[in-house]
């Protein structure tokens, strides 16, 4: 009884001379020593484990005392942990928390772009609209605020990478981050690559037009700019735009849900300049 009081006495205290990291034998040890639920918790939490913790070693852990609550805290402790999300590891197959980043190969990482809401639902042409009787036609725009992205890249050929829920252990489907409507996203194929026009304090993407001929909705065909993507792993994508981006402000916008100005303020950008 005396030894094992000392044994127990030196697992609490971390004393060198014994290992660190506790087994189902330590615990067992502590447990016989009586120092209690708290204590023991308290040790296993703040100490490295390696515990058989099968059906069997844990019948066999209660049959020499150990409690409920303790038992607990070994499962707990034993548990996988989770991985710790990067916000610029340069490396696609390294977990990164979900969002859509540029790749910065100069400094070796990535930088995560947050997407930005439109504030306005601007409308253009419309006295020529209301004057023609609606033969003239009425753009609907997009604003975004400030006149430039806070993320700043060269001219070039940037790559980008969007990584989705499941490329973090969620089911696939299940990525609902980029809409703001509570829509899934499962690729950058719902996503449009956009020139934003600068104003002031502001910039614009037309996402609609109508006329008499009717109404159309999303963004303008001589906005988008083509880009291509592939699948690097389960829930990661990386895109490539076709052609090198000459000076000033872009984004890839959501789908628009609904038309007119409803769809306008719908908009979410992962908007950046390029220099």
């Amino acid at each position: 009884m005396k030894r094992t009081l000392m044994v127990a006495l030196a697992l609490l205290a971390g004393a060198p001379a014994f290992a660190e990291t506790l087994t189902n034998s330590d615990v067992i040890a502590l447990t016989k020593a009586g120092l209690g639920d708290d204590a023991i918790v308290a040790k296993i939490k703040t100490s490295d484990a390696h515990y058989d913790l099968t059906t069997s070693e844990l019948i066999a852990l209660k049959n020499a005392g150990v409690s409920g609550p303790i038992l607990a805290a070994m499962l707990s402790a034993s548990a996988p942990k989770a991985a710790q999300l990067s916000l610029d590891a340069f490396d696609p197959m390294q977990p990164h928390a979900t969002g859509v980043y540029v790749l910065r190969e100069a400094d070796h990482r990535m930088e995560r772009m947050d997407p930005t809401a439109t504030n306005q639902a601007k409308t253009g042409g419309h006295i020529g609209h209301m004057l023609t009787l609606g033969i003239s036609t009425m753009s609907i725009k997009a604003a975004i605020p400030r006149e430039s992205a806070h993320v700043k890249i060269p001219a070039g050929l940037p790559t980008f990478y969007f990584f989705f829920d499941e490329s973090n252990g969620a089911g696939p489907g299940s990525s609902t981050w980029a809409s703001g409507t509570n829509a899934v996203v499962t690729s950058p194929s719902e996503f449009t690559l956009v020139h934003l026009n600068q104003k002031h304090g502001r910039r614009e993407a037309q996402v609609g037009s109508t006329n008499i001929g009717g109404e159309k909705s999303g963004v303008m065909d001589h906005d988008r700019i083509s880009f291509d993507y592939q699948l690097v792993r389960p829930g990661v994508y990386r895109a490539v735009p076709r052609g090198q981006l000459q000076p000033g402000e872009y984004g890839f916008i959501y789908a628009i849900s609904g038309g007119g100005a409803a769809g306008a303020m719908t908009a979410r950008v992962y908007d950046f300049a390029v220099l």
